[in-house]
């Protein structure tokens, strides 16, 4: 498939984009700062909605002018690319861009009859990461049901953005497809950071004990473009496991007494419940902190 993905160029995207090409996608990246991959890139402001369409209707690198039939069409769209969190800027413009930015790629893409977005939301839209103080779960584990109400812009903006894909899936019959990732992790964080996670579980409590494997981020990503006629879906994204040593009993009479807890948990399962993604899409997420850390 040919891809235009944006935000290659960050952490996440350039697990995504390499884990893509060893499945045969020709992927182009779309960002504001080259990602150092071996991949076509443009360079562009995705505020800008004649940037976002200019590009996705253009040439893309040189080997495509030599067909001679014209500008290829894409077959997806994923789009990746964030003001990552809050606390780097002004809330404001956090919001402004993620919400302008998701905007300005789903219409395009819509425009263009492209019929395939997947579109990066977050875990943050359960409102527990970036709350003011503590707030606890309405149940465990958090399955895609569970009321989004967050208190912060990037969390604000990601839920503003579900409510764009579902209405552009509305009118125009596309499979657009929001992804709730949870904290991405690269293969070296696991020797770096986790000791620390398994001597402090409470440092880990914001991101609801749950973690992603970057390379299997980039394996959800390719089951979605795999999976057609689905329409509007949103999937939490996480590892089968929990990213601390404890286990799901010790972490509910640690860190969530008084929370309705909706079915048996084994003794070391996310409390991000992936379920829907492996029934769905056949997600099968292959990486464990575990398997560095024995």
């Amino acid at each position: 498939m040919r891809v235009f993905f944006t935000g290659g160029s960050g952490k996440a995207g350039k697990h995504a984009i390499t884990y893509l090409q060893g499945q045969g996608h020709h992927v182009v990246n779309a960002d504001r700062t080259p990602s150092g991959l071996d991949v076509s890139e443009l360079l562009i402001d995705l505020c800008d909605a004649g940037q976002v369409i200019g590009a996705m209707s253009q040439f893309a690198d040189f080997p495509e002018l030599e067909a001679g039939t014209g500008v290829p069409k894409y077959d997806a769209v994923v789009h990746f690319a964030a003001v990552p969190r809050v606390m780097i800027g002004t809330d404001g413009e956090c919001f402004r861009q993620n919400t302008l930015s998701t905007y300005n790629v789903i219409e395009a893409a819509v425009k263009l009859g492209i019929p395939k977005v997947i579109f990066a939301s977050s875990e943050t839209t359960y409102a527990v990461c970036f709350v003011d103080g503590e707030l606890k779960p309405d149940y465990v584990p958090i399955d895609e049901d569970h009321p989004t109400v967050p208190h912060d812009s990037y969390a604000m903006s990601k839920v503003c953005n579900e409510v764009t894909g579902r209405s552009f899936q509305a009118r125009s019959g596309a499979d657009i497809y929001g992804l709730r990732i949870n904290n991405v992790i690269e293969p070296h964080e696991y020797a770096q950071n986790f000791p620390a996670y398994m001597k402090d579980p409470d440092s880990r409590r914001r991101n609801i004990f749950a973690y992603i494997d970057a390379r299997d981020l980039g394996h959800m990503v390719d089951c979605c473009l795999k999976t057609d006629g689905l329409g509007y879906q949103v999937f939490n994204v996480a590892n089968d496991d929990m990213s601390v040593g404890l286990t799901s009993d010790e972490v509910i009479a640690q860190f969530y007494q008084g929370v309705p807890v909706k079915r048996a948990m084994r003794p070391d399962e996310t409390f991000y419940a992936n379920d829907k993604a492996k029934q769905m899409v056949g997600f099968a997420p292959k990486h464990s902190w575990r398997d560095v850390l024995a």
